[in-house]
């Protein structure tokens, strides 16, 4: 049996990781070889030793520094095209217009909302961003419908079925139109380090599932109206960095960012 953990993370997230792995383990395992576990643990500490819980592989960021060195075996190929680091801002309702003349410089004054453990709470940190990291992802979002946190930022797979999802609970909070923060923030699999065989199923399974398409057909089937409907190309983009970003992966762009010359007409590098 092949112990999956899929926990910490938003259930649009979940289902696409988890179907992803199914369809690149599809001429290697049946069904029945793999469970999802979905058990979400209350500490970084927690979630940084879930190998040696008895987890076998999972999907985070790469670099997340919550792994430390040689705990881990990554696949350094890119999941959902970058997604993740493509951020939309989640705001209260009342204050969108606010938002629609911020620059960066006034954009990292205010005070954006991070569920405690999550990988970009650094990030942000490090490109000057005022960051309030504490709680899980209801409660900042619950900070932001209070007006303890101006914003979050959650990748454009995501944002608008956060929204969905939590509106019994934060019914003033919408998807903000106009920005969009991005950074190289790839989606990887990490696997225990021992499970050799595993790692190169794995690979093997995720080269072939580009090049016949179940990839990106999955992507487009659970991510595609989502980010069709966040307009990527309309969006002002500030361009932040990933300090943590893995050198096999140095020089990674999301193919779904605004093309160069969009990209430097609208941009502002982080300081």
């Amino acid at each position: 049996m092949i112990q999956f953990w899929n926990g910490n993370k938003s259930t649009i997230r979940q289902k696409f990781e988890w179907q992803a792995l199914q369809i690149a383990l599809q001429d290697h395992t049946t069904k029945g070889q793999l469970n999802n576990d979905l058990t979400d643990y209350p500490s970084a500490k927690d979630e940084g030793l879930v190998f040696s819980k008895g987890a076998d592989v999972l999907v985070t960021v790469a670099g997340n520094k919550k792994f430390t060195a040689g705990s881990y075996t990554m696949i350094p190929q890119p999941l959902c095209h970058g997604l993740l680091g493509c951020r939309i801002l989640i705001t209260h309702k009342e204050r969108q217009k606010e938002f629609y003349q911020l620059d960066e410089v006034q954009l990292k004054q205010l005070r954006i909302g991070i569920p405690a453990t999550w990988a970009d709470a650094d990030l942000f940190r490090a490109n000057q961003y005022t960051v309030i990291e504490q709680g899980n992802l209801e409660e900042r979002l619950l900070a932001v419908q209070n007006g303890e946190c101006d914003y979050m930022a959650l990748g454009a797979n995501e944002a608008s079925a956060v929204v969905k999802q939590y509106a019994h609970l934060t019914p003033d909070l919408a998807v903000e139109p106009t920005i969009l923060l991005y950074y190289p923030f790839p989606l990887v699999f990490y696997c225990h380090p021992k499970q050799h065989e595993l790692v190169q199923c794995l690979s093997q399974g995720l080269e072939e599932s580009i090049k016949n398409g179940q990839l990106n057909q999955l992507f487009e089937k659970v991510y595609g109206p989502d980010v069709q409907a966040a307009k990527l190309n309309q969006r002002r983009v500030f361009q932040l960095t990933n300090p943590i970003l893995p050198i096999e992966l140095t020089g990674y762009q999301s193919p779904l960012l605004p093309n160069k010359q969009e990209l430097g007409e609208c941009s502002t590098e982080s300081r």
